[in-house]
């Protein structure tokens, strides 16, 4: 696979994966994970905020891996579960 192609990779496969959100325990923050890319997580002071940082963390995670040789996850998304 050529850079170009795993750069098309990376900012277009984050939308598949599956994104869980959960409200903090004051409930005045919220924090993201997916189930595909342990150690991945995210969090934000809206639901909307820690949505479109966890998607930019699953892009620089995920460029990182592909940097390393490492084997992408497999996706089950799209999707975004919220547990409050």
């Amino acid at each position: 696979m050529t850079s170009e192609t795993a750069a098309g990779i990376l900012r277009g496969d984050h939308d598949d994966y599956l994104i869980l959100i959960e409200t903090g325990r004051a409930s005045v923050n919220y924090s993201a994970c997916s189930p595909e890319v342990p150690g991945c997580v995210a969090v934000g002071d809206t639901i909307d905020r820690t949505a479109w940082e966890m998607r930019a963390a699953l892009v620089g995670h995920l460029d990182v891996m592909w940097e390393n040789g490492e084997r992408m996850p497999r996706e089950t998304g799209p999707g975004v579960l919220v547990e409050q």
